[in-house]
């Protein structure tokens, strides 16, 4: 299931980013490298967002109350809109407002200092690496043949999309800052530090918002996949029920799935074999779809050009 691999994905970003966190910012207290200050605000950000993920997968499990009757699934997805907030607060802004600081006020490294901000970043990239790999390996025992961009736009477990763009962006963010190092080593010209500084807060900016656009449509409430729906239309007919006249489903967390559909039965049936029907129907939607927990059937007479009078014989006939 997608909330165990979510989770040993999570865990391995905390450790990976805790640590790196602490050895950023003591060479940030050497160097005085802005980078090097915004990459370890960078990395306790993204600490802070792997514990709230790891609080909402908790509080998401709880049973459902008579004033939640479908649940706390949802809050999987609140705690990871937050996430993207606070990468985008703490993050992103942060980081634009230290290069404007550092743009206004630029200086070089003394001595070996830029060579230990560069140690430091090589030593970060080899554990953000390691994160980024098990969030690659946990998301594709989910992804099926789906691109990665498919995967992030159409998962509906927040939190591996959420480890692997967070991942994405720490890389990407750690070569920033040793490209902005680098050439103020090289240069002695410390704008190249604020420069890089800037490429990592427009970058966490950007990854923060294709989490709240993706994280928002999922609050608001997606329905199932195409393959899922697919498999419960085609669940349903059977013996009693001739065809599904329509239906709605709504994913009430990552894990649950509600389907709601008016199905076709037949003008001479009785109570009792429509309400068998329909326990039959509802077996085999959760059998074919799992995920499928609550279930509203509301029968209907089937008045479509050449319906039979009873829906098991259509069946049968079929």
């Amino acid at each position: 299931m997608s909330t165990e691999g979510g989770t040993r994905a999570i865990i391995a970003a905390l450790l990976a980013n805790l640590g790196i966190a602490v050895s950023k910012f003591v060479a940030f207290l050497i160097t005085r490298s802005s980078s090097m200050l915004a990459e370890s605000i960078h990395s306790l950000a993204d600490s802070g967002n792997q514990v709230l993920l790891l609080v909402g997968g908790k509080r998401a499990s709880r049973e459902a109350t008579p004033e939640h009757p479908f649940g706390y699934g949802r809050q999987r997805y609140v705690y990871a809109f937050i996430v993207s907030i606070v990468l985008f607060s703490v993050g992103g802004l942060f980081a634009l407002y230290e290069a404007w600081h550092k743009w206004e006020d630029p200086h070089g490294f003394d001595g070996n200092e830029g060579w230990v901000a560069i140690g430091v970043l090589v030593v970060a990239i080899g554990l953000e690496s390691y994160s980024f790999r098990t969030a690659i390996k946990e998301s594709n025992h989910t992804r099926g043949k789906r691109t990665w961009v498919e995967f992030v736009r159409t998962s509906k477990s927040p939190e591996l999309p959420v480890v692997l763009l967070e991942d994405l962006a720490a890389l990407l963010g750690l070569v920033f800052a040793l490209v902005g190092v680098g050439l103020t080593i090289a240069t002695d010209d410390g704008h190249w530090d604020a420069v890089g500084t800037a490429l990592i807060g427009f970058l966490l900016v950007s990854v923060a918002a294709v989490l709240a656009v993706e994280m928002n449509s999922l609050l608001i409430g997606e329905s199932a996949t195409r393959d899922d729906v697919a498999a419960i239309e085609k669940a349903l007919v059977g013996p009693g029920v001739g065809r599904v006249i329509h239906m709605k489903t709504l994913h009430l967390g990552p894990e649950e799935l509600l389907v709601a559909a008016k199905i076709a039965v037949g003008a001479t049936d009785s109570a009792q074999d429509v309400a068998e029907a329909i326990d039959a129907a509802e077996k085999r939607v959760r059998a074919a779809v799992p995920i499928a927990r609550v279930i509203y059937l509301e029968p209907d007479i089937d008045r479509s050009p050449g319906a039979t009078t009873s829906s098991s014989e259509a069946v049968v006939a079929g």
